[in-house]
C-alpha cells in the first residue's frame, strides 16, 4: 500500500516549506514549530463541555494537567478517567500540542480526560518524564471521585513517547499495588531499547519523523548514558509482560516506530495480556493529530473513542 493521499500532501507541504531538523533550531523553536505544525493541521476546536488547567503534586515540584469533561455528570454518576500522555520525543509537546487530540477522545469515550504536562528534556532528562506521569496516575487513581470519576475505571495512554511513558506506567502500576487499569492505549510507542528494526531503517527518511530527529531526541533525553537494559526506558525488554492492563495498539504502516509497536503487541499477547493491534497501513507517524486533514486521522481517533468508552463503561 501507498502512502496514504491525504498524508502524503501533508508529507509534500513540509517539504516544500524546508522545514530544518531539530539539532538546526533551538529547543524553544523546535517546541514552537511543533504547536505552530498541529495548528496549520487541525486547525477547528473540537466543542467541549468543560476544561480546567490546575496543578497537581509531583516528586519534583507541581505538574501542571489540563482536565476534560464530556458532558455534565448527573448525580450519583461518576466517569471513567483516561490519563493522557502526550508525544514529542521526551522534548517538545505540551497540553496545547495535544488539547485537540484530547478533546476528541474526551468526547469519543465519555470520559474524563487528565493530560498531563510533564517535565521534558533537555532540562530535566530521564527518568523525570516517567516520575511525572507515574505521579500523576497515582493521583488521578486518588482524586477520581474527585473529578466526578470512578477510580475503579482507570486507563492510561498516549502517542509515541506518551506511548512509551503509559507503557512505563502500566508496568508500575502491576509492580507496585496499583492503580488497576483498564486499558493501556499506546498510539505508535516508542518501547523498544534501540533503533534498528527493519521499520526504523525503511521509513527514517521522508515519513514525518526522520532518523536525525528521533537521534537528537535521544541525545536530550539521556545523553551519553546507556539505558539499552533500563525497562523503564524500553518497556520492551522488561523481564515479565503478565498481568498488565488490557492494551490497544495502533500503528502507522509508514512509521519508524512500526515494527517495535508490534513487537510489543506480540510480547504482550506471549505473555497472557489481552491486546488489539491495529495497523493503519498507509499512515505516517503523528498522523493522529491530523484531524483536519486525514480522513485516516480521523477514523483512529473515533476508533481510540470507541476503545475507551469500552474499556471504562460502568
Amino acid at each position: 500500500m501507498a502512502v496514504d493521499a491525504d498524508l502524503q500532501n501533508i508529507l509534500d507541504m513540509i517539504k516544500a516549506a524546508g522545514r530544518l531538523p531539530y539539532r538546526e533550531v533551538s529547543v524553544a523553536e523546535a517546541r514552537a514549530g511543533y504547536q505552530a505544525m498541529v495548528s496549520l493541521l487541525d486547525p477547528e476546536e473540537e466543542p467541549i463541555h468543560r476544561t480546567e488547567d490546575r496543578a497537581i503534586p509531583g516528586p519534583a515540584g507541581e505538574i501542571p494537567v489540563r482536565i476534560y469533561w464530556p458532558r455534565e455528570i448527573a448525580p450519583g454518576e461518576s466517569l471513567g478517567v483516561f490519563i493522557f500522555l502526550h508525544g514529542g520525543g521526551f522534548v517538545i509537546g505540551d497540553l496545547d500540542t495535544h488539547d485537540p487530540l484530547c478533546r476528541r477522545l474526551c468526547n469519543g469515550g465519555d470520559c474524563i480526560v487528565v493530560s498531563v504536562d510533564y517535565r521534558l528534556a533537555p532540562e530535566h532528562p530521564f527518568p523525570a518524564s516517567g516520575e511525572d506521569c507515574i505521579a500523576a496516575m497515582q493521583w488521578c487513581a486518588a482524586n477520581a471521585a474527585e473529578l466526578g470519576g470512578d477510580s475503579r475505571r482507570l486507563a492510561i495512554g498516549g502517542d509515541s513517547a506518551g506511548g512509551n511513558l503509559s507503557a512505563v506506567c502500566a508496568l508500575h502500576a502491576r509492580d507496585n499495588g496499583g492503580p488497576e487499569l483498564s486499558l493501556q492505549l499506546l498510539i505508535y510507542p516508542a518501547v523498544a531499547p534501540s533503533m534498528d528494526s527493519p521499520s526504523h531503517a525503511a521509513f527514517g527518511e521522508g515519513h514525518l519523523l526522520t532518523r536525525d530527529n528521533m537521534d537528537w531526541f535521544m541525545e536530550q533525553y539521556y545523553g551519553s548514558r546507556d539505558l539499552t537494559a533500563e525497562p523503564n526506558f524500553a518497556p520492551l525488554i522488561a523481564s515479565d509482560h503478565g498481568n498488565l492492563a488490557p492494551a490497544e495498539i495502533i500503528v502507522a504502516g509508514y512509521d519508524p516506530l512500526r515494527d517495535e509497536g508490534m513487537a510489543y503487541a506480540k510480547t504482550l499477547a506471549a505473555a497472557g495480556v489481552p491486546v488489539n493491534l491495529v495497523n493503519y497501513e498507509g499512515a505516517v507517524h503523528a498522523f493522529i493529530q491530523f484531524h483536519g486533514t486525514s480522513a485516516a486521522c480521523r477514523e483512529a481517533v473515533a476508533h481510540c473513542g470507541a476503545v475507551l468508552k469500552q474499556a471504562l463503561s460502568d
